[in-house]
């Protein structure tokens, strides 16, 4: 299959799972913690309904393909085409009723990402990427996707999710990017790379994440012009501490306080 027919694919998958997930959202459903450490990690039936629905359709589709998922674990996955799936990334605002998550799908060529979507059933957005190029569609249009320049970490514009969700010594190295800033914003999950690579903020910095959490967003992000690594400045594949910068500049000097 070409590229194209790649990415009109993983149109159907976000679009049978938005249709799993939105008569989920907003209302009464119930949540399950699914966390073995006692903090809360929720699970809803929304989640797996959408993974399901996606899994099916890629092993009718694709059933040498490799599928490895949030919710329903690795099948094939030393597969030269693996499918990475994540339903619902933000299942913390899900069942608040707060629309920044987000459901995301990569498709990975020998463990390399060469594809991926952030698709937002509720507000229709699809933001994709190539790793040669993003683009946008949704209710404001269809366009490229492109970060912007930021030569100065003083005029950058940050997210994270929630610095509650790093442990102490790095939650420490995140208030000093924090504190060099000109604004902080937490909440985002995916939503955050994803107005990343539309040039609406610089950084985005987070900890403890997964490769189904990353390895979409890997493409939309350098597709737009971005960059996204560890902390380390290594690859950010396997997810871990991860910095993502709409400009290598803003990226370095975050850096160099992220390793102090």
């Amino acid at each position: 299959m070409t590229a194209i027919d790649f990415a009109l694919f993983v149109d159907e998958l976000a679009a049978v799972a938005g249709e799993s997930i939105r008569p989920f959202f907003r209302t009464a459903l119930s949540v399950e913690n699914k966390s073995d450490s006692g903090g809360f990690d929720p699970v809803t039936a929304a989640d797996r309904a959408a993974e399901a629905a996606m899994r099916a359709l890629i092993k009718r589709t694709f059933p040498n393909h490799g599928v490895v998922g949030e919710e329903f674990g690795a099948e094939r996955s030393d597969a030269e085409y693996v499918w990475i799936l994540d339903p619902i990334d933000g299942t913390k605002s899900f069942i608040c009723g707060l629309p920044a998550w987000g459901t995301l799908i990569a498709l990975t060529r020998r463990g390399e990402p060469i594809y991926g979507m952030m698709h937002q059933p509720f507000t229709r957005e699809h933001f994709t990427g190539s790793g040669g190029a993003a683009r946008y569609r949704g209710p404001a249009g269809d366009r490229a996707l492109h970060t912007r320049a930021c030569a100065q970490l003083e005029d950058a514009v940050l997210l994270t999710t929630s610095p509650l969700l790093m442990n102490e010594a790095d939650r420490q190295r995140f208030a000093r990017v924090e504190a060099a800033v000109r604004l902080s914003r937490y909440g985002g999950d995916c939503y955050a790379y994803c107005v990343l690579a539309a040039g609406h903020v610089d950084l985005v910095i987070e900890t403890e994440l997964k490769p189904h959490d990353v390895l979409a967003l890997i493409p939309i992000i350098e597709g737009a012009g971005g960059i996204i690594t560890t902390w380390e400045n290594g690859r950010p594949h396997a997810g871990g501490r991860i910095i993502a910068a709409g400009d290598a500049r803003t990226h370095a000097q975050a850096m160099k306080i992220l390793q102090e």
